[in-house]
């Protein structure tokens, strides 16, 4: 058995994984990573990107350049142009990113969950009641990003991005051992919360983009600002911007969840099950 084997069966084991993963200054620990991730060193590049590649899943065959300036340089790659054929259907919703998809369905009025007995509602999670109300006896699916996958993120249909709601929170890891640990997880974290109004049937869906442990920090095309545990601006940042599907909206400087909310009517793609890995472009949801 390897050392790198050995390593990963040991933090596989779940209350190593969250003693390690969340029983930590997490704030303290995510503006490490920020700052360290950044550091433009060719040796403290190389090696941060060979330790990453050595106990993760870390392929960038796919990557438009595979010379990065920075750990966080990779952490934010772009893809060759097509690597992410976009489902072109107008009855389609795709998926927003690459991710394992977690809990999914219907929402029962606005209960749902983030893991099996774990519920929460939209009030928890949306700030707005407009979106609760828009989103009532709807349809849901939670997209977990791993650290090693692409981490941008697209338009998942044509429409118009109305606005940005920033909510600050903590930075609890969201992996499965988390989220069967911590109440309503996703409801405590940091997130931005996108409102998009479909061009098909005028239907408003919201992503929900919550950041985590190491992450903590998104950024969106639409506005300037970083959202992260420094930023002090508005909470409600209008974007009003047209957008085609597959247009990326933004990115996260590391892994992390994208929960995707439609209206009463969408239903999930035959190819949505909890588990299952899904890319961007790909069907997510199918529009009444």
């Amino acid at each position: 058995m390897t050392v790198r084997t050995q390593i990963l069966r040991i933090f596989e084991q779940e209350d190593i994984n969250f003693l390690v993963t969340n029983r930590i200054p997490r704030r303290l620990a995510t503006q490490f990573i920020g700052w360290f991730s950044k550091i433009e060193q060719p040796l403290v590049r190389d090696l941060s990107i060979a330790a990453w590649r050595t106990f993760s899943d870390l392929d960038l065959s796919e990557a438009k350049s595979t010379e990065f300036r920075s750990l966080h340089d990779c952490f934010i790659r772009e893809l060759k142009p097509g690597a992410r054929p976009v489902d072109a259907a107008a009855d389609i919703l795709v998926s927003p990113c690459d991710a394992i998809v977690g809990a999914c369905g219907a929402i029962a009025g606005t209960e749902l969950y983030q893991a099996k007995g774990f519920p929460y509602t939209l009030q928890d999670l949306l700030p707005d009641p407009a979106l609760v109300e828009a989103h009532r006896d709807g349809c849901y699916a939670t997209l977990r990003l791993t650290s090693s996958m692409y981490h941008r993120f697209h338009a998942p249909h044509d429409g118009r991005l109305e606005r940005a709601i920033y909510v600050s929170g903590d930075t609890w890891n969201v992996n499965p051992i988390a989220l069967k640990r911590i109440e309503r997880l996703f409801c405590k974290n940091e997130r931005a919360v996108l409102e998009l109004t479909l061009a098909s049937g005028g239907h408003t869906v919201t992503l929900a983009a919550i950041a985590a442990i190491l992450v903590a920090s998104i950024r969106l095309h639409c506005c300037k600002e970083v959202f992260n545990a420094n930023y002090c601006g508005r909470s409600v940042v209008c974007c009003d911007a047209m957008i085609a599907k597959g247009d990326e909206l933004g990115w996260f400087e590391h892994g992390s969840t994208i929960v995707v909310f439609a209206p009463a009517g969408f239903r999930l793609s035959d190819n949505v099950r909890d588990g299952a890995g899904i890319r961007m472009g790909q069907p997510l949801m199918r529009l009444p």
